[in-house]
């Protein structure tokens, strides 16, 4: 009967011959995930026999992994701001680099009681409005997606975390129908430019969502289009938040600017040194 640490090292030497920039961590979490086990178990009870339903489901990740599917979507959730999120085929898998619109947001947000009312587009997994609400108590939220399998799963999400009675979503295209007023309208558009759609890396590629992905031909098209519609459904005041492509501040300001807000400050950037989060008062 295989046991758990052999099968780490058999997903760990598979891992290593392809390549893969992770291949412990990524056996690890595969091979625990599989067996039901937590990921210490891998090191600390390496010889612990494995059902063979368990191995082959261990089996079944590994070849997935090794036709460059990422982890998170084999396992089907994705940890972000110290919250579990579900993913399916419609959403992103929230990345590290947006936790920095959450901290954009909470700091034009400063009162912790505060009972904001939030809008965000092209929600998602909810990951962005969840990870607010969760930090704001009192505020409650509304998330907007074209994708009706999206708008189910950031519901579920919100279920998970706590906040779903705080938090609505719904399908749509961006604010058409939708009436404020809102505190903050945030969002995470899609941003690379079409023609460099087939240059991704293979997970993001052919894993993630196309339409969450492509921004037309310059990459601007959804920031022209909720930029200009923001003003209606924002309150006096209110502020409007981006998450940006790498070397699109300057762009996205001017078309900030141009639909009537101010800016806070330049970009605030990611742990990478990326301009990733750039926020507007409406003037």
């Amino acid at each position: 009967m295989t046991t758990l640490g052999a099968l780490y090292r058999e997903a760990l030497a598979a891992f290593r011959s392809t390549g893969l920039a992770t291949p412990e961590l990524d056996a690890r979490w595969l091979v625990a995930e599989a067996a039901g086990s937590p990921a210490t178990a891998v090191t600390l009870d390496p010889d612990r026999p494995l059902a063979p339903d368990a191995a082959e489901r261990a089996r079944a990740y590994i070849a997935r992994r090794l036709a460059g599917e990422p982890v998170d979507r084999i396992l089907g959730n994705r940890e972000f701001w110290s919250l579990s999120f579900r993913l399916g085929p419609a959403t992103l898998s929230p990345r590290p680099d947006t936790e920095t619109i959450v901290e954009a947001c909470l700091a034009v947000l400063p009162d912790k009681q505060g009972a904001y009312r939030l809008l965000d587009l092209g929600t998602g997994t909810g990951a962005i409005l969840i990870a607010l609400l969760s930090e704001r108590p009192r505020a409650r939220g509304r998330g907007i997606d074209k994708a009706a399998e999206a708008v189910k799963i950031a519901a579920l999400n919100a279920e998970d975390n706590g906040v779903a009675n705080r938090a609505s979503f719904s399908v749509g295209d961006w604010m058409k129908g939708v009436d404020g007023p809102f505190d903050l309208v945030v969002s995470n558009p899609p941003y690379i430019p079409s023609a460099d759609i087939a240059g991704l890396d293979r997970e993001v590629r052919e894993h993630d969502p196309l339409p969450a992905l492509d921004g037309g031909v310059d990459g601007l098209d959804a920031y022209r289009a909720i930029a200009a519609d923001a003003p209606r459904v924002l309150a006096p005041g209110g502020i409007l938040v981006f998450e940006l492509g790498i070397g699109q501040e300057e762009d996205v300001a001017t078309v900030m600017k141009a639909a009537g807000f101010d800016l806070l400050g330049p970009a605030r950037k990611d742990l990478g040194g990326v301009a990733r989060a750039l926020a507007g008062r409406l003037a």
